[in-house]
């Protein structure tokens, strides 16, 4: 049976994904400045005999694996590779060697995963029917992050994949569990960076100066509107300040005021609505007050949808392969993913592998200096994506997707 056989290839590379894992750990690369990452990655799908391969935005790959009649149905697997500039606080054999930048978000373990279900499915091809196409993408940490890039170079082209499958670590969840959620799943995000220009003073001469200070602090009051009093409840928004930099003194008025920011939400429509009611009102605000503004909204991902019936049937695999109660249902998630712009073009599912082990201390969040996962649950990360694959071909061709 072919669900007993990749679990038993899983075990058997179990070792080489762990080993894996920890070298790209203990080498990580900055969003698109993966040069070495991809040349590893290169290197590896060669040695497991995979010849079709093309380089898409500059440290990206896509490769192909083809069974059995390969025009049948194509689905794709995804994995990011970069990291982030965090100084890793861990004590481990695999602890980063690059001073200040650090696999804080499991990308590692992403990269190791889809590699070792690379090994289990091009072992096994002549035993299913269609093509699997892996897709290993740069910077998904930065805007505009690299699986835009990688669809404007054609990732989803030649073949086009009739759908696509993402997984991501999660420190909240057990080793040996993972989780979905059809439907809406994670936020779009928006970086805000504001300039509150006035004019500086002494402290002690207030009819001397237009203060940047106190008109910055009626914008970010004023802004937060948006959320309680302009979105739909039902919508979930999230509006959140994270930086105000204003270099005066206790007694020095400066002349301006800098502040950074985030807006996330689950609906296109409302997300444009909503940065236009964010001009308006910190103009209205900052000019009213005798300032003036400048005011940037960078546009990032767009939100991520789960297809419900590609999600629906991912589900029902993982059951089979791992058992009914080590499959969770998710709540909606504000964080972002730029996963959502494959998903924004085919149909998608992007699911959570835990790698949570509190015996052993493995339980900070992702984007912390301690960050770190169970290793065991590579065995499931590499297997389960391998069985998703499989399994979603032996399902046939869907209907035309006409979003």
């Amino acid at each position: 049976m072919l669900l007993s056989q990749i679990k038993s290839l899983a075990k058997a590379y179990k070792e080489e994904v762990i080993s894996n894992r920890r070298h790209l750990h203990a080498n990580p690369e900055l969003s698109f400045k993966e040069f070495k990452t991809a040349e590893f990655v290169e290197t590896k799908l060669k040695e497991i005999g995979i010849t079709e391969i093309d380089k898409k935005a500059t440290t990206g790959w896509s490769a192909l694996i083809k069974g059995k009649n390969p025009d049948k149905k194509v689905i794709a697997l995804r994995a990011d590779m970069d990291a982030l500039p965090i100084i890793e606080a861990n004590d481990v054999p695999y602890k980063s060697k690059n001073l200040g930048v650090m696999h804080a978000c499991g990308h590692d373990a992403h990269t190791a995963s889809l590699l070792g279900a690379a090994k289990i499915l091009h072992e096994i091809k002549d035993q299913f029917e269609g093509t699997i196409k892996l897709i290993f993408q740069p910077g998904e940490e930065l805007v505009p992050g690299g699986a835009s890039l990688m669809i404007k170079d054609g990732v989803l082209q030649n073949p086009r994949p009739d759908g696509i499958l993402g997984q991501h670590v999660m420190p909240f969840i057990p080793a040996g569990k993972v989780g979905f959620r059809p439907g809406l799943y994670m936020a779009s995000t928006d970086e805000l960076y504001i300039t509150v220009n006035g004019k500086g003073g002494h402290g002690a001469m207030p009819e001397t100066f237009i203060d940047p200070v106190l008109i910055a602090s009626h914008m970010i009051v004023a802004l937060q509107q948006i959320v309680s009093r302009v979105a739909n409840p039902k919508i979930p928004s999230v509006l959140s300040f994270g930086r105000v930099e204003a270099l005066g003194a206790t007694n020095v008025i400066p002349n301006e005021v800098k502040i950074q920011g985030t807006f996330r939400t689950l609906d296109e429509a409302w997300r444009s609505k909503a940065h236009e009611k964010m001009l308006q009102i910190a103009r209205g605000i900052v000019e009213g007050m005798g300032g003036q503004l400048d005011f940037e909204i960078r546009k990032g991902y767009p939100f991520l949808k789960n297809e419900p019936e590609l999600t629906a049937r991912s589900m029902d695999a993982a059951r089979e392969y791992l058992g009914e109660e080590n499959v969770l249902d998710l709540d909606i998630w504000m964080a972002a993913e730029d996963f959502a712009f494959y998903s924004q073009e085919i149909d998608g599912c992007f699911y959570r592998l835990g790698t949570r082990n509190e015996a052993r201390g493995i339980i900070s969040g992702v984007h912390t200096p301690t960050f770190d996962i169970e290793e065991d649950a590579l065995e499931i990360g590499a297997g389960l994506m391998a069985w998703l694959a499989v399994s979603e071909l032996s399902k046939g061709k869907s209907l035309p997707n006409l979003r």
